[in-house]
């Protein structure tokens, strides 16, 4: 039998009641928004015991950690997320793998992955990272390139275009936070009524996710909150 740490059952539940807290004062449905454990530094047991707390869908950001993990956890068939910077020799991995990558920002790892995702599985279902402030060194497409970049990947057969995801500044306040989710929002409804029937926004992180809910988030990604700080972690976390 699998024993689950008291805390992480205790987080799991805590981070869910607050989903759907967030969800009934937005006048949403709380089944509509699905809980992504971001399990990237944490071991294979760490996923095992989130999985068995009902917990489905799991992020990582790096194909070399990932993969030891999805072997280990074949058997519960969790639903794996790439949401981290893809570099382009390190795609094949994240095709054959992953059902999810959140963070497609460029049209050459766009036909990387549709080359190489294998034909028998389904398309590949993708999100385009977009950067919403001029942060220097973070990925992502400027909202000027988006639409160009969504009229490509929509073309390709062995993907699938979802959505939208951002990782915007770290900000305290409630309404500063939902700034950037509305912004986000506002740019997935735009391509909309160009006929791109998106229907996921990727946004929200543990600091945040609340507020990225009352802007419509459909997948929250969440790490700390559940499992904790990661040791020696100084940048923001999930």
């Amino acid at each position: 039998m699998l024993i689950v740490p008291q805390n992480w059952a205790e987080n799991v539940a805590l981070v869910r009641s607050r989903m759907a807290a967030a969800a009934r004062n937005a006048g949403r449905d709380p089944t509509q928004v699905t809980l992504v454990a971001v399990s990237k530094a944490q071991p294979v047991e760490a996923v095992r015991a989130v999985h068995a707390l009902g917990v489905r869908d799991f992020a990582e950001n790096y194909p070399q950690e990932a993969l030891p993990k999805i072997e280990a956890c074949a058997d519960q068939a969790p639903s794996w997320h790439f949401i981290g910077q893809l570099q382009s020799n390190k795609t094949r991995p994240v095709a054959t793998h992953f059902a999810w990558v959140h963070s497609v920002d460029r049209l050459a790892i766009a036909r990387r992955l549709n080359e190489q995702r294998p034909y028998h599985a389904p398309p590949l279902q993708v999100c385009l990272q977009v950067r919403l402030a001029p942060e220097p060194g973070k990925a992502g497409v400027t909202p000027d390139e988006l639409e160009a970049l969504a009229r490509e990947v929509s073309r390709f057969e062995r993907l699938k275009l979802r959505g939208l995801m951002c990782l915007p500044q770290p900000e305290r306040e409630p309404e500063q936070q939902r700034l950037p989710f509305c912004r986000l929002r506002e740019l997935r409804d735009a391509l909309n009524r160009k006929g791109y029937m998106l229907d996921v926004l990727s946004m929200g992180m543990s600091d945040d996710f609340e507020a990225a809910i009352a802007e419509g988030a459909t997948h929250v990604r969440i790490g700390t909150a559940i499992f904790g700080p990661r040791p020696g972690s100084t940048k923001r976390e999930s």
